[in-house]
């Protein structure tokens, strides 16, 4: 084909480069034009606010400077160049302190046609993809725990209250100094029954009763229960969108969920309470939609409801196991705080995430909102 007809055949496409350009910076996702020796030949506007830089600057650097040393995208991009052909990666991790951390994506990438050195990369965030998914492990755990509460319930917790009794009974004819040691089996008795009541809850499989519950209302008890007890001394600020819609829910059980994370933030918080802040914001975000399994049906989850605190944050090693029964920070935790927060957050039909640097942790719960034809069917 001639030089002409090439050109007459681009302009009947009816697009020209700069009409291109502007289709690729209207693209929600980072897109990459990597080039030999991996330089940065483009980037759209997607890519700048992903790495936090401008196009300009991304167009200086090589790809081996923008993502840390070892990167599995690095070794993508020499296979498709290898091999020629498109490769794609799931569930990669990008997140550098430059450009922030938790950057997990999905890359899709392969060598443009006209210009086989030239290598494109598109990147997908992947962040309400994992969070549905550990929503699942954590209810998966927290069934596992329902199961295991019944087994201490019949194995355990019914020896114990005979033992319980056995040492109420010694204990009249002890000295004062024996009579410490029956006391010391009652103390740790209730210990342990206590324990096992509160790995019950997680067996609890009954529906929520639901009704129109305004969330700033659950967490205005919060804060109030807050303040007069065990975070006096620290700053709880308050940033709501007043226009929220209520949230179909059980109150008592939302208290609860929220109540054990401004607590978990409280105490995270720790020896520096007088420095202390504490966040508590919601806001409507109406694009999380998630699709439902075994039907076509997509529920929405635009009500966010945040908890931040600028504590010493969440260990590495502990973030993705966070909502795991028997996974605690504390020294005298059992474990089971935040596990039933994701349990009460899950039977609810919304989900939570916790995102966590050296300099605070937040976390991040998205709720459905009450359905107007519900609302109005329940009021009749």
């Amino acid at each position: 084909m001639s030089t002409a007809l090439a050109n007459t055949a681009k302009k009947k496409r009816g697009f020209n480069e700069a009409e291109y350009e502007t289709l690729l910076n209207a693209l929600p996702h980072p897109i990459l034009l990597i080039g030999p020796d991996h330089r940065i030949s483009y980037a759209n506007a997607a890519s700048e606010a992903f790495f936090h830089a401008s196009a300009t600057i991304l167009r200086r650097m090589t790809l081996d400077e923008l993502i840390a040393f070892g990167s599995p995208l690095l070794a993508l991009v020499d296979q498709v160049r290898r091999t020629g052909s498109t490769v794609n990666e799931y569930g990669v991790d990008l997140g550098t302190p430059r450009i922030g951390g938790d950057k997990v994506v999905d890359i899709f990438s392969g060598p443009l046609p006209e210009k086989p050195e030239t290598i494109l990369l598109m990147l997908q965030m992947r962040t309400m993809a994992q969070m549905i998914e550990r929503q699942l492990t954590h209810r998966a755990a927290a069934r596992s725990v329902s199961g295991l509460a019944a087994v201490l319930a019949h194995e355990i917790k019914n020896p114990l209250s005979g033992i319980r009794g056995a040492a109420q009974l010694l204990e009249t004819n002890l000295s004062d100094e024996d009579r410490s040691l029956t006391q010391l089996i009652c103390t740790e008795t209730d210990r342990i029954c206590k324990l096992v009541d509160r790995m019950e809850v997680f067996g609890d499989e009954r529906p929520v009763s639901r009704e129109p519950v305004n969330i700033h209302d659950v967490l205005d008890h919060v804060k109030r229960i807050a303040e007069n007890g065990f975070a006096k001394r620290i700053n709880i600020v308050e940033d709501y969108d007043p226009s929220l819609p209520p949230v179909p829910g059980n109150r008592d059980q939302l208290i609860q969920a929220f109540l054990n994370l401004v607590k978990n933030a409280a105490e995270a918080i720790g020896d520096k309470p007088n420095e202390g802040k504490l966040v508590l914001s919601t806001a409507f975000r109406p694009g999380v939609r998630l699709s439902v399994p075994g039907s076509q049906a997509r529920v929405s989850l635009p009500l966010e409801i945040t908890v931040e605190d600028n504590g010493s944050g969440v260990p590495d090693d502990l973030r993705e196991h966070l909502f795991e029964p028997f996974v605690t920070t504390k020294r005298n935790g059992t474990g089971l705080g935040l596990a039933l927060v994701a349990k009460i957050i899950g039977d609810h039909g919304g989900v939570i995430e916790c995102e966590s640097r050296p300099s605070g942790t937040i976390f991040r719960t998205l709720m459905p909102m009450q359905d107007r034809v519900s609302a109005e069917l329940e009021q009749e």
